[in-house]
């Protein structure tokens, strides 16, 4: 019989961040006992989200925090700037493409979020791109080309503020990602027949407010809040 390895042992090095652990040991004491019958459910069943959210990987804006989603109820997909690229279907390897394909086409999701948020890292790297990249691959220069021109043109605005210049650029960010949702076959068919809705919507991490876009007007409106 094949002895399984102490787990104390393997994580005696300390290579494992202990912040991690302590998380989990909360989680797993916490909100797994409270749900350990929903998470048998999904292991067995399989998982059935209504809604693709599409994301910044920035650490202080996740949605399942900012939703106080339950396990299974969204399914989320993050990048730099929660950019969405126009379909271009080649033999190149697209990540939030296959993302959304298997979204749409597999889970079938009824809706599709873009969550933008404030004082994001990739839209201020957009608008100040850096002299020398970050590596010899660039990937996120060439990954914030997508917003290329519309940066150049806030930019170039001497009449707005630094801050301004920031927010204009994250809710242009959330309306581009959506167009170019609307360019994947799959997502405008399915739309047409009003069987999947795209939606936009913009979250302040200093103060906690989400904003969401009109899907006529594009403009960003304050959601009420609870008293905090």
């Amino acid at each position: 019989m094949t002895q399984r390895p102490d787990a104390k042992l393997l994580l005696s090095d300390g290579g494992f961040p202990t912040a991690l652990l302590d998380g989990y040991g909360e989680f797993r004491s916490q909100r797994f006992a409270h749900e350990s019958e929903r998470y048998r459910k999904l292991a067995e069943q399989g998982q059935v989200p209504e809604t693709l959210v599409i994301a910044c990987c920035d650490s202080r804006a996740a949605p399942e925090i900012i939703f106080n989603a339950v396990p299974g109820e969204i399914f989320v997909v993050r990048n730099v700037a929660n950019l969405v690229p126009p379909y271009r279907p080649d033999d190149q390897y697209h990540s939030t493409s296959a993302a959304l394909e298997f979204a749409v086409q597999s889970l079938k999701v009824k809706h599709i979020v873009v969550l933008g948020h404030g004082r994001c890292g990739g839209i201020a790297a957009a608008l100040n791109p850096a002299d020398e990249p970050l590596s010899p691959g660039d990937f996120i220069g060439k990954w914030m080309e997508l917003l290329g021109p519309a940066a150049e043109s806030i930019a170039a605005n001497e009449w707005m503020t630094v801050a301004e210049r920031q927010t204009a650029l994250e809710h242009i960010s959330i309306r581009y990602s959506i167009a170019n949702l609307r360019t994947f076959p799959c997502v405008s068919i399915l739309e047409g027949r009003q069987r999947l809705s795209l939606h936009g919507a913009w979250f302040d991490i200093a103060d906690g407010e989400l904003w969401v876009m009109n899907g006529d007007s594009g403009d960003f409106a304050r959601t009420p809040m609870a008293p905090v």
